[in-house]
């Protein structure tokens, strides 16, 4: 498959916003289910708890911005044991919209951004 896909094919939302048609896919990424979020008002497609950060890395990162660089390298560190949840992504991703949904405050500092980073190639 052709790693490239087009930037505007992997979207990023937080869970505490409401699902729109222009969602796609919509994948939960995080290992947490997200607090007060019902599953119905969540209408996800799946929840991929293996692509999220470990406990332990999601621990020691604490949505710290001064840890960002570090966590970014750590964190695509373990996503290189997930190759087939990676592709399982970019396919979905290269079909249509994907939108990788995720729970943290932070928007420019969390496992979804990286995420995206690695599907994007």
């Amino acid at each position: 498959m052709d790693a490239t896909i087009a930037a505007d094919r992997v979207r990023l939302k937080r869970a505490y916003e409401p699902p729109s048609a222009g969602d796609g896919t919509r994948i939960l990424v995080d290992r947490l289910w997200p607090r007060g979020v019902s599953k119905a008002d969540a209408r996800l497609d799946d929840w991929m708890k293996d692509v999220a950060p470990s406990a332990e890395l999601r621990k020691w990162f604490g949505h710290d911005p001064a840890k960002w660089e570090e966590f970014r390298r750590r964190y695509r560190g373990e996503l290189a044991g997930h190759a087939d949840d990676i592709e399982r992504l970019r396919a979905l991703a290269a079909k249509g919209v994907l939108t990788l949904v995720y729970s943290a405050h932070d928007e420019a500092h969390n496992d979804a951004v990286v995420l995206r980073e690695v599907l994007l190639g």
